[in-house]
């Protein structure tokens, strides 16, 4: 499977870590859990591999990157009706 594929994949994962990650670590603190919903993801997306066979160039900015998208997905998830729960 090509890296942009599986990128896209793990992605798609990420609502569902931010969920889980809330349910696990809700007393943590949001750094704490932001840390764990990133671990997740990588993990999900297979980060790791991608490094070692060059496909992520630029670990740094890839974290930095999929941060962004996990402060995305919190950030509608937080205007939704998931808040209220």
């Amino acid at each position: 499977m090509n890296f942009l594929s599986k990128l896209l994949q793990g992605i798609a994962f990420v609502p569902a870590i931010v969920q889980g990650v809330e349910g696990l670590f809700g007393s943590k603190s949001g750094a704490d859990k932001k840390a764990a919903a990133l671990s997740f993801a990588q993990t999900a997306i297979g980060a790791t591999d991608a490094v070692v066979s060059k496909n992520i160039i630029d670990p740094n900015k890839f974290t930095d990157g999929l941060g962004k998208v996990v402060d995305g997905v919190l950030a509608c998830l937080n205007a939704s009706v998931w808040a209220s729960k």
